[in-house]
């Protein structure tokens, strides 16, 4: 099945993010799918007097999802997983299964999958259940789950 065509600048793209197999409803913004490798400098035996330059490590920055506060209860299981308050002593992190590999799909407006990235070993670092709540203020009260991971890739098999 070939590729959809890219679409028009300015056309809405729509996202979906999944783990576990299953869609995580509601998601609004995803911020962070950045990488950044250090310089490392070092002079050429040959010629003392030219620096080089050549990649070092490379980190990857969290990842953060914020949705509208809603019944799904996916961001605060996961975050228990790490940390749970009262759950007794040795008891309080899930170390067996609290990394989780994260999908991000690009959408058109029709559905289709335009882009994919694949986010590997993701563990919740921050977890905000309610946002800036304000009496005087219309908005809509958020939560947030900030993601460590070990590295992302584009799916080759979309596009």
């Amino acid at each position: 099945m070939a590729n959809p065509p890219a679409p028009p600048a300015g056309t809405p793209i729509h996202f979906v993010v999944k783990w576990d197999g299953r869609n995580i409803p509601g998601i609004s913004k995803v911020s962070g799918l950045r990488r950044k490798t250090e310089v490392v400098e070092h002079r050429g035996g040959g010629d003392p007097s030219l620096n080089r330059r050549s990649p070092g490590k490379t980190e990857y920055q969290p990842i953060t999802l914020k949705r509208p506060r809603g019944e799904d209860k996916e961001f605060e299981r996961w975050a228990n997983k790490v940390w749970t308050l009262g759950a007794g002593l040795g008891s309080e992190a899930s170390l067996k299964d609290f990394r989780k590999d994260l999908l991000i799909e690009l959408r058109d407006g029709a559905g289709r999958v335009l882009m994919a990235f694949r986010v590997y070993r993701c563990w919740p670092s921050e977890y905000v259940a309610l946002d800036n709540l304000d009496a005087d203020d219309k908005s809509v009260a958020m939560e947030i789950l900030v993601l460590e991971h070990e590295g992302w890739e584009r799916d080759p098999s979309v596009r």
